[in-house]
């Protein structure tokens, strides 16, 4: 079939131009959403330019840091596509954090412009004590010492800057342990960026020709999921973006029904939380234009995709995958065949090794070392201790604990970092959680493991009750009972506390770590 001469000219759009590309050929295309108003692509390209001059007024050159705190908001868009288009290293922040490590990640990324939402005003005199930033621009109102958005751009020429450089970007790690780190890549090859932009468009099987595709951003764009898969992908292959500036069950339904989106990004937090929704709310609104809804960022059910799966059609493909680079990715229909799979990795892709760095048979539960290619190799900016750690002959880890199966494709486990040891036995608790997650009564729930005396840890079950349940005896026999039924005996919990709302991050992750620290406080874990 021939192309769309709207295909071949963002085919065909210089390094880090793809959006300069759309505007040219389809300028009023909308371009963005938000509760802040909408954005075409021209408007964004527009104002991708007039930012690239005024970094380059201040003195930023190929190769140089920005550091972005920012909501989902139209300014994060304008940034990200201008220093992609300079040459520069976009670090987004997650402004949930707490101030000293917000500034941390400012001055460790060695940024030399800062943008900074109003939401995080209290952080704004500390960040502008850092003495290698050049330029300070308040997003959404006035911050002292900083230069306002729409003053940043003023008098700064729109049209297409003459000679495009393909940057990059750096995201930090969650920091579970210890302080955050930068997973540094060098600016990439124009060529390999290109062919991963079109793999992705195949992939998550866009249509820019139609101008009729949408997709919806429901986390933080600090975040690696909603950042990469549905927001700077589709917008660079012409696609629209609706951002959600908060995640909301039923607004996000609403948001389906009327925009007409086609594809998006969820954590499993939120599958949970959808399918909590009263049966006449959830029927309430039209899905049915979703094709292609992309799931990761921690493990999900299988009774709870079986359920998503219901609901919405074979349209639920997962990405096992993090900052640090690219995993596997499983369609709904081999998902449905193997129920529980992450994806089949092609040959070399992955090794599963024990603590001694041998591969360990099909079946059989290690750390899985994903390839580190040589085209997006990466590294932990400035700790080259923790880098080691993680990469082992041209192959990296995250932590993450899984096996192969006889048809060679992939189950999570765990993480290393999660697991239960008890009286010597290395117990993993995301397979106790997905058995106690099938009880009808449970919203969600997370296993840690707690101090005994004599085994060192005990298993301990905190879960929160879906609504019109109640956390009472009554409740944990009948958990209890179903761990008696469903596994082994020592991985039954020992006690099961029930919480309101288990403490998780802005992205939806349950907060393990978190949540065992309340157990631990004053004593030392004994591993």
């Amino acid at each position: 079939m021939a192309k769309t001469v709207f295909e071949l000219a963002c085919e065909r759009a210089p390094e880090g131009m793809e959006i300069a590309a759309v505007a040219a050929a389809d300028p009023q295309r909308p371009a963005l959403w938000s509760e802040r108003g909408e954005m075409s692509f021209a408007e964004l390209n527009a104002a991708a330019n007039r930012l690239v001059r005024r970094l380059r007024a201040a003195g930023l050159t190929r190769g140089d840091a920005v550091a972005l705190v920012c909501g989902n908001r139209n300014e994060f868009a304008v940034v990200r596509f201008a220093t992609h288009r300079a040459g520069l290293r976009l670090t987004p922040i997650n402004w949930h954090l707490a101030p000293d490590d917000i500034r941390y990640i400012v001055g460790n990324c060695e940024a030399k412009a800062l943008f900074l939402d109003t939401r995080v005003a209290n952080v704004a005199a500390g960040c502008a004590q850092i003495e290698a930033l050049e330029l300070l621009v308040g997003i959404g109102g006035e911050l002292p010492g900083y230069l306002g958005w729409h003053d940043a751009l003023a008098g700064m020429d729109d049209s297409d800057i003459p000679d495009p450089v393909l940057g990059n970007t750096m995201l930090y790690t969650s920091g579970t342990t210890g302080r955050p780190k930068g997973v540094f890549r060098a600016l990439p090859d124009p060529r390999h960026a290109a062919h991963l932009q079109q793999l992705l468009t195949a992939v998550f099987q866009f249509d820019p020709a139609s101008g009729s595709d949408r997709a919806l951003a429901t986390g933080p764009l600090y975040h690696t999921g909603p950042f990469a898969l549905c927001f700077t992908t589709p917008l660079s292959a012409g696609i629209g973006a609706v951002v959600m500036d908060r995640w909301e069950p039923e607004k996000m339904l609403a948001l389906i029904e009327r925009y007409r989106i086609t594809h998006t990004f969820c954590v499993p937090t939120m599958f949970n939380r959808l399918l909590q929704l009263a049966d006449a709310t959830r029927l309430r609104y039209d899905v049915s234009s979703l094709r292609f809804v992309i799931h990761g960022a921690a493990p999900c059910s299988v009774d709870t995709k079986r359920r998503m799966i219901d609901w919405w059609g074979p349209v639920l493909w997962e990405m096992f995958a993090g900052t640090e680079g690219q995993g596997t990715i499983v369609s709904p229909q081999e998902w449905l065949a193997k129920p529980g799979t992450v994806g089949c990795p092609a040959p070399g892709q992955l090794r599963i090794l024990d603590d001694a760095g041998n591969e360990v048979p099909r079946g059989q539960s290690g750390t899985i070392y994903l390839v580190n290619p040589g085209g997006s190799a990466f590294e932990y900016y400035k700790d080259p201790q923790k880098t080691a750690s993680a990469v082992r002959d041209g192959y990296f880890t995250a932590g993450d604990i899984g096996y192969l199966d006889a048809d060679g494709y992939l189950f999570l486990s765990g993480r290393s970092a999660e697991v239960i040891i008890s009286g010597g036995v290395n117990i993993y608790p995301q397979e106790i959680d997905d058995v106690l997650a099938t009880h009808r009564a449970v919203a969600d729930v997370a296993c840690v493991g707690v101090p005994n005396e004599d085994l060192g840890e005990e298993i301990k079950a905190v879960v929160e009750p879906r609504a019109g349940f109640s956390g009472d005896e009554a409740l944990r026999q009948s958990l209890m009972d179903l761990c008696a039924e469903r596994l082994a005996r020592q991985k039954w919990p020992r006690s099961i506390d029930f919480v309101a709302t288990l403490p998780r991050s802005p992205a939806g992750k349950v907060l393990r770590s978190a949540l065992r620290q309340g157990y631990w406080a004053g004593r030392e874990r004994q591993i």
